[in-house]
């Protein structure tokens, strides 16, 4: 009777390894894998020693049987360890299972050495012939052993007790039943014995029982373990939909195989050869392979765009990955056509609407322009010593601008000579909060005088922040500031209204100083006459490294010529 209670616990292990077989899918944990192996291996095992009729024979099999203890609480560790996404270092799993196969080898010695028994065991008989194991005189490595596995025992509790606690992103009822396969494995290692010797039936071995209830749970866990795997469920779902694409490539770019998806998309897909590379066909050359070109240079760079048959292919590039190892290339193809259609469409609507708004802003610029130069010529107006100063130095501004983009700084980028030209006009516009007596006194001015005149420089850079404020050209009212606020500042510190020195100064207002001085020197003014040019060449040119920018000197000897010929028509 005892002997068919082995036969039927290796049968059912037997169909609990064929249902593995059935069930399996390629995601499932390596783990079940080998625990649905090993178990009917130690099945096998104690049928052998059930059947054995020498002691020799039984050792063989006790033997085998210690793959069990030794492999299977190892690997049910393991899967426990992954179910509650507790990670283990490869080189503590690789020691773990360099521990497992000594104290496996070591149980090769059992009659030979007292390593792990003592003495050699005995067999003996049942009333039916079944044998059994007797005399059971433990070795040192023996202790290792229920050590190892204790451990095992104790890691596992230790991870379930914590993920119940932890881990709310693992199910619950996945826990419930791994505590239950656990619970049931250490009944049947630890209190197997002690139960049979109890009930006086020392032939019987509770393991192989346990071992298959055990694996039956696992199985369970496995089958409902994908369900909560939103990556690989999505990923099952995506190749069984079919609207993806997989293509893949070895790192030497030779075609390792797809899926019908990809071969119904791009045609030439159904001529590659596996490992063949995939340079002889015209996507694979002209797309593929640059794909994977600029994939190794920068993997952001992972994505274009397949035109064919009125169709839009979008190909993206990634590592194909074999377990933990990348092994070449994954290239995934979907339709994009009616993305890159919408796409086209936002792109219209966006270029049309973009042309509007541009047309609504350049109507603000010219309105914002108007009512700065008017402002800018009604203060010219209260000033009868700077009449056409404005026009005047905003035309010689464009001249040395245009000359210095011939050869030009950094700084001066395309806007930054636009919006330099527009600000040229609002340079003297805090005038406007300059009494009319001093304003537009005929003489020169006292010191108190002069102290009022220079608090222009100021009060202009606060009219204009006023006037611009909430602009969405912020660069722009930066620079009309900077020239309003800091065009009589000099390179030597010495002058107004902060007493900035040299690149202290921004670079709008060093400009803006060269062009506001030259305007004085050559036009009249109620307290001087005009100079000649050569005349006003010579100040502006002696006052580079004093007054100007040192490094704005040769912009200005190679506009001069362009400046005296535009300040000519005002001297005939």
């Amino acid at each position: 009777m005892m002997l068919y209670y082995y036969y039927a616990m290796l049968i059912v292990s037997l169909l609990l390894l064929i249902v593995y077989v059935f069930i399996f899918h390629k995601h499932f944990d390596a783990s079940i894998t080998i625990m649905a192996v090993l178990i009917p291996i130690v099945n096998f095992a104690h049928l052998i020693i059930a059947h054995s009729t020498v002691i020799q024979e039984a050792i063989v099999g006790l033997q085998l049987s210690y793959i069990g203890g030794c492999f299977v609480t190892l690997a049910a560790m393991f899967l426990v360890f992954n179910i509650c996404r507790v990670n283990i270092k490869s080189w503590i799993r690789a020691i773990l299972v360099v521990i497992s196969s000594l104290v496996m080898t070591s149980s090769l010695t059992i009659g030979r050495t007292d390593l792990f028994y003592k003495t050699t065991p005995t067999l003996s008989f049942n009333y039916d012939g079944v044998a059994y194991i007797t005399d059971k005189n433990y070795g040192a490595m023996h202790t290792v052993f229920y050590v190892v596995v204790i451990g095992y025992y104790l890691a596992t509790i230790a991870v379930l007790i914590y993920s119940f606690i932890k881990k709310k992103q693992v199910s619950r009822k996945i826990l419930v039943l791994v505590v239950l396969s656990v619970t049931i494995a250490f009944i049947g290692f630890f209190g197997g014995r002690l139960f049979v010797k109890w009930i006086g039936v020392p032939e019987l071995e509770l393991l192989p029982l346990t071992y298959n209830l055990g694996l039956g749970l696992y199985l369970v866990i496995a089958s409902r373990l994908r369900l909560y795997d939103a990556s690989d469920s999505v990923t099952d779902s995506l190749v069984e939909k079919g609207e993806t694409g997989f293509v893949s490539l070895d790192y030497k770019t030779r075609y390792l195989g797809s899926n019908d998806t990809a071969k119904r998309m791009l045609e030439e897909i159904n001529d590659y050869v596996v490992d063949k590379e995939i340079n002889d066909f015209p996507i694979g050359k002209e797309y593929i392979l640059n794909l994977v070109e600029s994939f190794k240079n920068d993997p952001a760079n992972n994505k274009c765009f397949v035109s064919l048959n009125n169709k839009t292919y979008l190909l993206q590039m990634n590592q194909l990955k074999v377990g933990r190892f990348s092994r070449g290339y994954q290239l995934l193809i979907s339709d994009d056509t009616k993305n890159q259609e919408f796409i086209k469409l936002i792109q219209n609507y966006n270029s049309q609407l973009e042309k509007e708004v541009q047309e609504k802003t350049q109507d603000v610029l010219d309105l914002q322009n108007k009512l700065v130069l008017g402002m800018a010529t009604m203060i010219e107006g209260r000033d009868n010593s700077t009449g056409g100063h404005i026009k005047r130095t905003s035309d010689c501004m464009r001249i040395l601008i245009e000359t210095m983009r011939e050869d030009p700084l950094p700084q001066l980028t395309d806007k930054f000579c636009f919006n330099i030209v527009r600000a040229a006009p609002m340079h003297d516009l805090g005038k406007i909060t300059i009494d009319d007596a001093i304003l537009r006194k005929p003489g020169k001015f006292t010191d108190e005088e002069y102290a009022i005149m220079k608090t222009h420089s100021a009060e202009g850079a606060r009219i204009i922040k006023e006037i611009l404020d909430g602009t969405s050209d912020q660069e722009f009212l930066n620079i009309a500031v900077n020239v309003a606020h800091y065009h009589h500042e000099r390179w030597d510190g010495s002058g107004y209204p902060n007493k900035l020195k040299g690149e202290e100064i921004p670079l709008e207002a060093r400009i803006m100083a060269i062009v506001d001085v030259y305007d004085a020197l050559v036009s009249k003014r109620v307290y001087k006459e005009e100079f000649s040019f050569e005349e006003a060449n010579k100040i502006i040119v002696d006052g580079f490294g004093k007054q100007f920018d040192p490094g704005l000197e040769k912009y200005y000897l190679v506009a001069r010529s362009k400046i005296e010929e535009y300040y000519s028509q005002f001297r005939k």
